[in-house]
């Protein structure tokens, strides 16, 4: 993808990658790019992942050095690094900086390009689905090992997120997998449960995701992986498609084409497994029903703690 209409985030993964894969090609080290340049290895591999933006000036030279040199590629990539560095956007904000980790903003970042989006979630809501009383509770488990400032900045990172996925023009087609436990792990207790349930049945209703339940009963689908999510930049093409991978404390962006493959084909055979949507759309529906005439006794409390997945140190997705 090049041209006027490219995205700052997507002008700045086209660039690097391309450096990345120049360096590979021609079997250099990070260090060697590093000492040929005369910059710390940090910059090399702060460029590579993302974190940084480089500068035109920088560019020209490294591409020279990794053996590209056509006209038009060049200046079309320099055009990119101008493009990359362009316009402030609301993850730039005072408000939300303390809450990225350099895996999440690359995410944020590449959401406004999606085409697709599978989201494998087998122990909450995913993220950037939740509603903010939802959101609060999961974060409220982890007060004592992320500060106060930093659960703020995470929950105002998630209703951007939530913010742009409600009004984006042509949203990205979105598969989300759950485990049947998530209905059922009563997250801030019985009445925000019921509101994050229904949120999910508003969303599907509204075509802006599409829901399938990987069912209790069912001793042969044992949902293993941590969470993750693929977001595909072009179609549906593995090659064009980003992991963002969770674990705990952990996060982490993975592009090695492979890996996506192999994270896709276990999303596709627990969907293919699982309840299919209507089947799941009637589970969540009877799910509503039962907490809705729970007895009132029941009702009281913060509900279960949440560990894990999308709840502390990286955790925003």
């Amino acid at each position: 993808m090049s041209g006027s209409s490219e995205s700052p985030a997507g002008a700045r993964r086209r660039v690097r990658l391309t450096v990345r894969r120049a360096r590979e090609d021609r079997g250099l080290t990070q260090q060697t790019v590093a000492d040929a340049m005369e910059w710390s290895l940090s910059k090399v591999m702060r460029i590579e992942s993302g974190e940084v933006t480089i500068a035109p000036n920088d560019l020209r030279p490294l591409l020279g050095y990794l053996g590209i040199k056509g006209k038009e590629t060049v200046d079309d990539l320099l055009q990119a690094a101008k493009i990359s560095k362009q316009r402030k956007q609301w993850w730039d904000e005072p408000d939300v900086r303390d809450g990225f980790t350099p895996a999440l903003k690359q995410v944020v970042q590449l959401e406004p390009d999606a085409t697709a989006v599978r989201y494998f979630y087998p122990l909450v809501v995913p993220g950037r689905l939740q509603t903010p009383e939802y959101a609060r509770a999961v974060f409220n488990t982890f007060k004592g090992e992320i500060s106060q400032q930093v659960i703020a900045a995470r929950l105002a990172i998630r209703r951007h997120r939530r913010h742009d996925l409600l009004n984006r023009a042509r949203p990205a087609t979105t598969y989300v997998l759950l485990d049947e436990s998530v209905l059922y792990r009563r997250v801030g207790g019985i009445e925000v449960l019921i509101g994050q349930l229904k949120e999910l049945l508003e969303l599907i209703q509204q075509q802006r995701i599409y829901v399938r339940v990987i069912p209790l009963e069912d001793e042969a689908l044992v949902p293993m992986l941590g969470t993750y999510e693929i977001i595909y930049l072009e179609a549906e093409d593995d090659d064009d498609a980003v992991l963002y991978r969770e674990s705990d404390l952990l996060d982490e962006i993975v592009e090695d084409v492979d890996a996506i493959r192999r994270h896709r084909a276990t999303f596709e055979r627990l969907w293919r497994s699982s309840l299919d949507e209507t089947s799941s759309v009637e589970l969540i529906e009877r799910r509503v029903k039962d907490l809705a005439t729970a007895p009132s006794h029941s009702r009281r409390g913060s509900g279960s703690a949440v560990s894990g997945s999308d709840s502390a140190g990286q955790k925003e997705s």
